[in-house]
């Protein structure tokens, strides 16, 4: 049996899914960051005034929170290809990009 192939329209879909995760992570991030710090803004790794312990605590959750929102909007994105055209839109060997 052959497989099937995956449209070539899901490139731009990707590309859209990869945006919007990136600016729905982006918002989680400021909100959570408010909760955890009661601060608008997390520190930079080039904030002089920040100490070590902030800045890497920031770039944890940051980090955290971006796999989180990527995973679920690929995710949910993939089903929704499946669904609509029958094909999963990943090789068999799985994994991102």
């Amino acid at each position: 049996m052959q497989k099937k192939k995956l449209p070539v329209v899901y490139k731009p879909i990707g590309f859209l899914l990869g945006w919007t995760s990136g600016t729905l992570a982006g918002m989680a991030f400021q909100k959570t960051w408010k909760v955890i710090r009661h601060e608008d803004d997390a520190p930079d790794a080039l904030d002089k005034d920040r100490s070590w312990g902030e800045v890497l605590l920031a770039a944890a959750v940051q980090g955290a929170i971006f796999a989180v929102v990527r995973s679920a909007v690929d995710r949910t994105g993939a089903a929704a290809i499946e669904r609509s055209t029958g094909v999963w839109p990943g090789d068999d060997k799985g994994g991102r990009d």
